[in-house]
């Protein structure tokens, strides 16, 4: 399974973007996708999951949006009201089972870089 994310860029402050991530090859289960960040010299942090709910970090809610398209195996972040704290390099995750029986585990994307300037 590979994710290929896509979307980031540089944006200023108060602006909007939108990210992408398409899953590829043979997976048998999805059981949740998302999208996790990783600002410089700070840890990994989850932004939004969809599973059976979306979660969401507080830092974000009410100004991003994650959906999912199931039958395209895609993952969508809308980040709205951008803030230069939201400044990161964002992660496409994927959490299922790439067999019948198999075991479930996380996949990750490559990382698309957001920059938010003030």
């Amino acid at each position: 399974v590979q994710l290929q994310a896509s979307g980031g860029g540089l944006v200023q402050a108060g602006g909007s973007l939108t990210l992408s991530c398409v899953a590829s090859g043979t997976i048998f289960s999805i059981n949740a996708m998302g999208w996790y960040r990783q600002a410089p010299g700070k840890q990994r942090e989850l932004v939004a999951l969809s599973s059976e709910r979306t979660n969401y970090a507080d830092s974000v809610k009410g100004r991003f949006t994650c959906s999912r398209d199931n039958a395209k195996k895609t993952v969508y972040l809308q980040m709205n009201s951008l803030k230069p704290e939201d400044t990161a390099v964002y992660y496409c995750n994927l959490f299922g089972a790439p067999i019948a029986g198999g075991f479930l585990r996380n996949y990750w994307g490559q990382g698309t870089l957001v920059t938010v300037s003030s």
